[in-house]
C-alpha cells in the first residue's frame, strides 16, 4: 500500500511516468513551454519514488487543527467591497467589482483519482459549494487533480455563469456535462472580457496531464484578473522562468499576485519555483513598485504533495519577504483580505507549531 501511495503521490504533482510506459496511444498534438521542454524519464520516477521512501521528516502534516474562519452565503453579504479569501491550496474566491470568481475550485478530501488513496486535506474548506454565492466565473490554471476536481465543477454548475481554460482543459468539463455555451477555453495571451471583468490566459512553466497516456494534451496557463479598481495575477503551477518579466511589462504592476509557493523540490524546480523564485516572479511582474504590492502564497498548506515540512513554504517565503521589504500576506484559510489594502500579517502557523510540540510531548 506504502509504495501505490507513493506512486498516486508522483501521479497526482504531475511528475509524469508515463515516458517508460510506452509513446502515447493517440497523435493529439502537444502543448509545449516556451523556455524549456520538460522531461521525466524512468530514473527521474525511480529517485523521486526513492526520496518519498526514505526522506525523514519531522512534520509532514500538521498534528493540530488547521485555523480556519468559517464562512456562509450570509458573511459574504457584511460587505461589498473587493477582497479574496483563501479557501485552500490553490483554491481562492475573489469578490471584484460585486461579482464573484472562483480560482482552481478544489473542494474533494483528497486530491487525487480516487478518493480512498492520495494526498488527504489537511483541514475542510471555510465554505462547501452550497454556501457560495453565484460565480460569475471560475477559473482553471491546468488539468492536475490538486487544481482541476471533477466532482467540484460538477457540483458547481448552476452556479456559475461562465468557465474559463485553456485550451482543450475546458473539453474535460464539457465531458463531465457542463454545457459547453458555458465554457471558454484560451491559448496564451488570450483576453476574454466578461462585463467589466478583463481576464487574460498568460504563459506558465508546466506541463498538463490526469493519466497515463494524455500527457502535455491540454494546456496549462497562468492568469491576469483586471476588474475596475483591481488587477490581479495567478501564477496557477509552473517553474520559474522569463515569461513573469513578460507578463509584468504588457500587464503590471499588479495589486495582488497569487503565487505558487508549495510542493517544491530541487528534483522538480524546472515546473514547480522554489520560495526564492517565487518571490523574485513577483518582483518580475511588478518591476520598481514590486515593494508596493502584496504577494499571497499559494499551493501550500492544505495537501502533503513533496518533501518539505507542510509548514516550511509559508515560513521561507515569509523570511525572504521581510528580507526584500516585499508585503507577504498569510491569511488565515477563509479570512477576508481587502484588496485596496491588504496588510494581514497573521503567521497562524506559529501558534500551531508550538501546540504541535505539546502534543507530541505528550504521545
Amino acid at each position: 500500500m506504502k509504495y501505490l501511495l507513493v506512486l498516486i503521490g508522483v501521479v497526482v504533482m504531475g511528475l509524469s511516468i508515463k515516458s517508460f510506459l510506452g509513446a502515447d496511444k493517440t497523435e493529439t498534438p502537444k502543448y509545449q513551454n516556451s523556455d524549456i521542454q520538460y522531461q521525466s524519464g524512468l530514473s527521474d520516477i525511480w529517485s523521486i519514488a526513492k526520496s518519498y521512501m526514505t526522506t525523514k521528516r519531522l512534520h509532514p502534516v500538521p498534528e493540530v487543527d488547521v485555523p480556519v474562519k468559517p464562512m456562509t452565503a450570509v458573511s459574504l453579504t457584511f460587505s461589498t467591497e473587493d477582497e479574496i479569501f483563501r479557501l485552500g491550496h490553490s483554491t481562492l474566491l475573489i469578490r471584484l467589482d460585486g461579482e464573484y470568481i472562483l480560482l482552481d475550485p478544489v473542494f474533494s478530501q483528497r486530491a487525487s483519482p480516487v478518493q480512498w488513496a492520495g494526498p488527504k486535506r489537511f483541514h475542510q474548506s471555510p465554505i462547501n459549494i452550497e454556501q457560495l454565492p453565484p460565480i460569475k466565473t471560475v477559473i482553471i490554471s491546468h488539468d492536475h487533480y490538486d487544481h482541476l476536481d471533477k466532482a467540484a465543477v460538477i457540483a458547481l454548475e448552476d452556479k456559475v455563469e461562465h468557465f474559463v481554460t485553456p485550451q482543450k482543459v475546458g473539453d474535460h468539463l464539457i465531458e463531465w456535462g457542463i454545457e459547453p455555451s458555458k465554457v471558454t477555453q484560451l491559448a496564451w495571451w488570450d483576453e476574454l472580457t466578461l462585463g467589466e471583468l478583463t481576464l487574460v490566459a498568460t504563459p506558465a512553466q508546466h506541463f498538463s496531464g490526469r493519466g497515463l497516456f494524455d500527457r502535455d494534451a491540454t494546456l496549462w496557463a497562468s492568469w491576469v484578473i483586471q476588474g475596475q479598481q483591481s488587477k490581479l495575477f495567478f501564477s496557477g503551477d509552473g517553474g520559474y522562468f522569463s515569461g513573469f518579466k513578460e507578463i509584468g511589462e504588457r500587464y503590471g504592476p499588479f495589486d495582488l499576485t497569487m503565487i505558487e509557493t508549495g510542493a517544491y523540490n530541487e528534483m522538480w524546480s524546472e515546473i514547480h519555483m522554489l520560495p526564492e523564485q517565487s518571490l523574485q516572479a513577483h518582483i518580475d511582474l511588478n518591476g520598481e513598485l514590486f515593494n508596493q504590492k502584496a504577494m499571497l502564497p499559494i499551493h501550500n498548506g492544505t495537501f502533503d504533495l513533496a518533501l518539505h515540512d507542510w509548514f516550511e513554504p509559508l515560513e521561507r517565503i515569509v523570511a525572504l519577504g521581510e528580507k526584500a521589504n516585499v508585503n507577504v500576506i498569510t491569511p488565515v484559510f477563509g479570512e477576508a483580505i481587502s484588496l485596496k489594502a491588504p496588510t494581514v500579517k497573521s503567521r497562524w502557523w506559529r501558534e500551531m507549531l508550538a501546540n504541535e510540540e505539546l502534543v507530541l510531548q505528550s504521545q
